[in-house]
């Protein structure tokens, strides 16, 4: 059974390999990520992992940097560092904020 990172031979069409300038969040992230590797709080296999269990449904919505936020959230919840209700209130402040100031639009 094929994981949903498993696109070996499928046709999805052509790959762009044009970079493309990173976000401020996308920034954080791999911030985030560096931190926690250097710290060895979570090795870059454990976020692979994690990342691959994630399923088909949540994989093949998020882009990259979703997949990495989705993966980091649920490595700090299983390793008890964060509860996911501490995660829901800080998600739902920081939507309110930007939702407030425009910088966020809601989805309907």
């Amino acid at each position: 059974m094929r994981g949903p990172h498993d696109l070996g031979g499928l046709d999805f069409g052509p790959i762009d390999p044009e970079e493309h300038a990173l976000t401020h969040w996308e920034k954080q992230i791999d911030a985030i990520r560096a931190v926690i590797g250097s710290k060895k709080i979570v090795s870059t296999h454990e976020n692979r992992r994690t990342i691959e269990q994630l399923g088909h449904d949540i994989y093949d919505t998020l882009n990259y940097y979703e997949r990495w936020t989705a993966a980091l959230q649920r490595q700090m919840v299983d390793k008890g560092m964060l509860t996911q209700d501490e995660i829901d209130k800080k998600v739902a402040t920081v939507r309110k904020r930007l939702a407030e100031t425009g910088e966020l639009e809601m989805p309907q």
